[in-house]
């Protein structure tokens, strides 16, 4: 147990995190009496392991709504930015994804894009780009692998070349 611990540890920190948490919930529930508060530990310790599927998630989202202003939106800039956004979201997502949190993030890729796609309809009829805005398709039009390919950027479809 302890071996497969430290390489889940390394391997994969937040089902590490979750395994831990458990792990010190059932010891709680063994009513051990030693010096450790293992309920607010397990809390704790499942807190870190969220924190980590936060960050993928939102880094996830942030690379939808760049990508579909990228291939949507009819204006030249801020193209640049949305391009640096994307490098570093998928930047943030080397350090964080791991095996666990990729099955969750294909598992809820639909759910992640309907919300993406909302929020970034909103923002593309505040940058007077409504048709844009309409243009967006209802379903994920990308697939993880897309997402994340340090090399891929959806085609504008304005013609707008990309800036890198």
């Amino acid at each position: 147990m302890a071996k497969r611990a430290v390489e889940l540890y390394d391997e994969d920190y937040h089902a590490w995190a979750m395994d831990q948490a458990e792990a010190l919930r059932r010891l709680a529930e063994q009513r051990w009496n030693g010096p450790l508060d293992l309920e607010h530990l397990a809390e704790e310790v499942e807190d870190l392991g969220k924190t980590e599927r936060n960050t993928v998630l939102s880094q996830v989202e942030r690379i939808i709504e760049h990508a579909l202003k990228l291939e949507h939106a009819a204006s030249q800039e801020p193209r640049r930015g949305w391009i640096l956004s994307i490098l570093e979201a998928r930047r943030e997502l080397r350090r964080h994804l791991t095996p666990t949190l990729r099955r969750l993030v294909e598992e809820q890729l639909a759910a992640l894009y309907a919300g993406e796609r909302s929020h970034t309809a909103r923002a593309l009829r505040l940058h007077d780009e409504p048709e844009a805005a309409s243009a967006l398709p209802n379903e994920c039009p990308y697939t993880l692998g897309q997402l994340l390919d340090e090399d891929w950027f959806p085609t504008n479809r304005h013609g707008l070349s990309e800036p890198i």
